[in-house]
């Protein structure tokens, strides 16, 4: 059985996600609830549910969703790190309803103009806090962003870091060089783990195929190995460019010369240990 390390759900009643307003992103221009995920992903057994747009409300309706679930066993939630309560925040999350859930923290840091926003020392001491509080922090970063996460993360030793998405690589033009420079650069820090996740959105949504993915694949793979790698399907933003099956079965074919415990440790160890699941 697998763990999906990374999932969303929103429904539109609730609230409007603005960043599928498009109509490129008709597909996934619905609802998308618990009962949904689990319907479309039956061979996983735990999943963690991140966050979606950076407002607090969403947070507890996320750990209300996860104690209810059968299926959801995490919670990467938001708050301001800028604040100066950013302590007492995390604190009200954690210590609140449903909050054993919240392991998590993320920002939309790839929609932030200063390339150096994660070195503001308001954020690093929002990102301590999130330390001190027992939870991890998820860099939802793009290339040009990640010699500031490679700052944040040797500053932060004691900070347990997760990269989404392998920080988005350009797949659609090609190019590998210098996102692999900094991306192994990135991975150096111990205290970094990285989702294989994304990758299908960042390629032409109807031309891919797993060997256009599979530079980027192996970049990561060198970089982090298996102990520090998990799968996560990004649904539904992978509709987009795949089914969750689709996305699976590429995953698995990646990965597929890899022994079984190197598979077993990105379908299901890495999340189990990142997010004590």
């Amino acid at each position: 059985m697998i763990v999906d390390a990374h999932h969303h759900l929103w429904d539109l009643s609730v609230r409007d996600q603005d960043w599928i307003t498009d109509p490129p992103m008709g597909v996934i221009r619905r609802s998308f609830l618990e009962p949904d995920f689990v319907a479309a992903a039956p061979s996983v057994s735990a999943s963690v549910l991140v966050q979606t747009v950076c407002v607090p409300e969403e947070t507890p309706e996320f750990l209300a969703v996860a104690a209810s679930s059968d299926v959801v066993g995490a919670v990467v939630g938001w708050t301001d790190l800028t604040s100066a309560g950013v302590g007492d925040a995390l604190a009200e999350l954690t210590g609140g309803p449903h909050g054993s859930w919240l392991r998590g923290i993320r920002h939309q840091v790839q929609g932030e103009p200063d390339p150096e926003w994660l070195c503001r020392k308001d954020v690093w001491n929002g990102l301590a806090a999130v330390g001190a509080e027992g939870l991890v922090y998820e860099l939802l970063t793009l290339p040009h962003q990640l010699p500031a996460a490679r700052k944040t993360v040797a500053a932060l030793g004691n900070v347990s870091f997760v990269v989404d998405h392998c920080s988005k690589p350009a797949i659609g033009s090609g190019s590998v060089g210098e996102w692999a420079e900094l991306i192994r650069s990135l991975a150096v820090h111990e205290n970094v783990t990285c989702k294989l996740s994304g990758l299908v959105t960042e390629a032409d949504w109807k031309s891919w195929d797993v060997a256009l993915l599979r530079p980027y694949f192996e970049v990561v793979l060198d970089a982090f190995g298996p102990s520090r790698l998990m799968f996560g399907s990004d649904w539904p933003v992978c509709l987009l460019a795949a089914s969750y099956s689709e996305w699976l079965e590429a995953a698995r074919e990646l990965t597929s010369e890899l022994s079984p415990d190197e598979q077993a440790a990105i379908f299901s160890g890495t999340a189990r240990r990142v997010y004590s699941l």
